[in-house]
Formats: C-alpha cells, structure tokens, sequence
C-alpha cells in the first residue's frame, strides 16, 4: 500500500468535485489506498473535513498557512470536529516573500504547535527559508512530533533535522528533478502535495495522489531498494506519526 501525506484534492479552486472523484478512482489503480487533506486555514480545513468524511481512506487536517498570518484571525482556535482529524498543519514559516512578519508568523506557529500539544495531534510542517527560526520555536516543545512537508534546504539542514529531531521528512516530486538530499527512508513520507510539484514524467502538470507510485519508484531506484520496500516502510511511517491502523 502506498499514502499520500500530504494533498489538496479537496480545495475546489483547483479540482472540481469531479475531479477529485476521478483522481481517488486512478490514485486506489495505482496502489495508493489512503490519502491526506492538508488545511492551509480554519475555512479550508473545514473543507478538508467534509471531503474526508464523505470518502473512504481520506484524512484530513487543521492548520493555517504562514501565508495567511496577517489576514485570519485565528485566536482561540478549538477543533470541534474530529472524525478522521490526525494531524495540525500545515503550519509554520515561510519567510521567501520581501513583505513576510517574522513576530506574527512566529506567534501563529506558537499557537498551532500548542494547539497540536492540546490536542495530542502530530504537525504538519510548512518551512521554507526559515530554519534557524524553526529549530528555535520547536526546540520550546520537546514532545511536538510530525513531518517537515517537502522539504527543499541543505544537507546541513537535513542533518540536523535527523539529529535533533524524530521529525519525518515528506519527500515529493520536487525530488525527481533537483538535487536535494534524500533522507533515510525510515524517515520519510510520501507526498504529492498535489496540485503542485508533480514528477517526472508529469513535470509542469498538474499534480494529482496517483503519482505517489512514480515518487515511490523514483526513491527505491535512488535509494537500492525495491518498490515494495519503500512502500512498507514509508507506509509504516504514516501509521506510527498519525496513529492509524491500517
């Protein structure tokens, strides 16, 4: 069986409700059973919550982007609904864009990673060009576990992710055509975070859980080992951060 842990086939701003059932049907041909809808705010992730109820083997999450910090307010966040909720995120920093509030975003990071201790919830991690600040808000909830979804920095970086941390790391087609260092596979998930970043041979397309299988080959040729392996551990991976049986 193989997971993607990370999607948005739920948001209606980029499949319709058709497609989205299209691309369930070709995901499950493929060999991938269960799928995660990631929240980017309190609306979406709602959305999330619906989409994953009214479809088997689809999860959700609760979490509001770095990217909405200025523009929500988001004080006081309770989670109401928890049927099939297995994760916080994704949530955390993001400082690529000129106009970025360093305070804000880390006071909103602060308060989904509480949230998550709240809740006994892993995270989902959205960092890019943030680290030395992600270490630092993360280093203040030593029992916070989770992934850091798709990961895009240095090995130095990545080292010290698999040092100082238990995080996982989410690895997705953004792999297949860079040059970014690849975890061990203990701790990686799969991810397509569909629509965007679809792999080689989709490239420039849109992204859709389906494509996990073509992630999964590329991993088990880049790292020695089979299809069935990176499948089984990967898959294991997601079982033990998000508590689910399978």
């Amino acid at each position: 069986m193989l997971i993607d842990s990370h999607c948005h086939l739920h948001d209606r701003e980029f499949f319709s409700a058709k497609q989205a059932e299209e691309m369930i049907k070709r995901a499950h041909g493929k060999g991938v059973e269960k799928i995660i809808c990631i929240g980017t705010d309190p609306k979406d992730s709602l959305v999330a919550c619906d989409f994953a109820n009214s479809h088997d083997g689809v999860y959700w999450t609760y979490g509001t982007h770095p990217e909405y910090t200025t523009s929500l307010s988001r004080s006081g966040a309770r989670i109401n609904q928890r049927d099939k909720l297995v994760a916080i995120g994704e949530v955390g920093l993001d400082y690529h864009y000129e106009d970025y509030d360093r305070e804000a975003q880390i006071k909103l990071f602060e308060e989904m990673l509480q949230l998550a201790m709240d809740n006994d919830l892993p995270v989902s991690f959205h960092v890019r060009e943030a680290f030395p600040d992600f270490f630092a808000v993360v280093n203040n909830f030593p029992k916070v576990r989770g992934v850091v979804h798709s990961f895009t920095d240095s090995k130095k970086v990545l080292k010290r992710i698999l040092n100082e941390t238990d995080f996982y790391v989410g690895v997705n087609g953004l792999a297949t055509y860079s040059t970014l260092p690849t975890p061990p596979l203990e701790r990686i998930l799969l991810e397509t975070d569909a629509p965007f970043l679809a792999p080689v041979p989709y490239r420039g397309e849109t992204n859709e859980p389906a494509y996990i299988a073509d992630i999964a080959k590329w991993l088990a040729e880049k790292l020695e080992v089979s299809v069935k392996e990176v499948a089984k551990t990967t898959t294991e991976n997601v079982s033990t951060l998000f508590r689910l049986t399978f």
